[in-house]
C-alpha cells in the first residue's frame, strides 16, 4: 500500500493494543489471546501534519527520555505516562478508542462478515467501528474547516499478521454495500465519501510520529481495562486524554470512547474494568 498525491483535509493515525485472536481468549482460556482488542485513532487537520514530529520530540524531551528517539507507551514509567498523556491532551488533535471485549466472541464465526473478501474479518469489523466515528466527526467539521468536503488520509501502525490491503478492501466493499442498500448494521455507518482507497497505508511505528500518539491512546486504554493480563492495571493515563476525546450529545460514551459488545452490561466486566468506562459516561445498569 502506498499513499497517492490526492488532496486531503484530515489525517487519522490508527494503532491497536491487544490482538484479534478469537479461538482461545483469556480469562476463559489460561493461555488464550488477549481479552481485549483496543483500536485507537488520533485525528488532526492536514495542516498540522508537518508539526507532528516536533510534538513527539518535545514530549520525549520534556519526559527526560534519552534512551530512544520515539515515543512508546510501554517503555514509560507510571509518572511519565501521566505526563505524556497530559502533554498529548494539549495538542490540536482528537482521539478515539474502540474497546472490544472478546469473551463473548470466543470461537465465534461471523458468516455475514466473513463473506467480505478478507481473512481477518474481526479486525476489519473493529476498524469499521472506529471509522464510523472518525468519519462522522470529520464530516461534521469539514465545511467549517475547509469550506468543502475533504478526504481523510488513514495511516495504520504496521503489525505482524495484519494485511492492511485487506482492511482497505473491506472498507471499499462496505461502500459498495452502502450504495446497494445492503449494510446489515445501520445504527452507524462510515461516511464513505470521506475515505479513499488510495489514501490508506501502513507504516512502522517508529517511522510515523502520529502513530506514536495513537500508540499512547490505544495502550493507555488497554492498561485501564486489562486487569487480568500480565501488565499493571492503571486507569490514570487514559483519564488524562479526556480533553481530546470527542463527545456526542454531551457525552464521550459510544463516540470518543466506545465499548463493545453493547449494551455495556453484556461485556460482563469486573468492577475495576468498569471504572474507566464509567469515568467516560457509561452506565452498566441492566435493563
Amino acid at each position: 500500500m502506498s499513499l497517492s498525491d490526492k488532496e486531503y483535509g484530515y489525517v487519522a493515525y490508527i494503532d491497536e493494543a491487544g490482538d484479534p485472536g478469537l479461538k482461545r481468549v483469556r480469562p476463559i482460556d489460561q493461555n488464550g489471546a488477549s481479552e481485549w482488542l483496543v483500536l485507537s485513532a488520533v485525528v488532526m487537520q492536514a495542516k498540522r501534519e508537518p508539526h507532528v514530529l516536533n510534538w513527539t520530540q518535545d514530549i520525549i524531551s520534556n519526559l527526560g527520555v534519552r534512551q530512544r528517539n520515539d515515543l512508546h507507551y510501554r517503555t514509560l514509567s507510571p509518572t511519565r505516562k501521566i505526563s505524556a498523556g497530559e502533554q498529548i491532551a494539549r495538542l490540536p488533535v482528537r482521539a478515539f478508542a474502540i474497546c472490544s471485549n472478546k469473551k463473548n466472541m470466543r470461537g465465534y464465526h461471523n458468516a455475514r462478515a466473513a463473506k467480505m473478501p478478507s481473512q481477518q474479518w474481526y479486525y476489519n469489523f473493529c476498524i469499521r467501528l472506529l471509522l464510523e466515528r472518525v468519519t462522522a466527526f470529520c464530516a461534521a467539521r469539514t465545511m467549517k474547516d475547509h469550506g468543502e468536503s475533504k478526504l481523510i488520509k488513514i495511516e495504520f501502525s504496521e503489525r505482524g499478521g495484519i494485511r492492511y490491503s485487506q482492511t482497505a478492501a473491506y472498507q471499499y466493499y462496505l461502500g459498495q454495500q452502502q450504495q446497494g442498500g445492503q449494510v446489515y448494521l445501520k445504527k452507524r455507518e462510515p461516511v464513505m465519501a470521506m475515505l479513499d482507497w488510495d489514501l490508506m497505508a501502513a507504516f512502522p511505528h517508529q517511522e510515523r510520529a502520529g502513530l506514536q500518539l495513537a500508540d499512547y491512546v490505544a495502550s493507555a486504554f488497554y492498561q485501564a481495562i486489562d486487569c487480568g493480563g500480565p501488565g499493571v492495571w492503571d486507569v490514570e493515563p487514559a483519564k488524562t486524554l479526556a480533553p481530546i476525546l470527542p463527545k456526542e450529545a454531551g457525552s464521550h460514551r459510544d463516540f470518543g470512547v466506545a465499548l463493545f459488545p453493547t449494551p455495556a452490561w453484556r461485556a460482563d466486566l469486573t468492577t475495576d474494568q468498569k471504572r474507566i468506562f464509567e469515568f467516560y459516561g457509561y452506565d452498566f445498569t441492566r435493563w
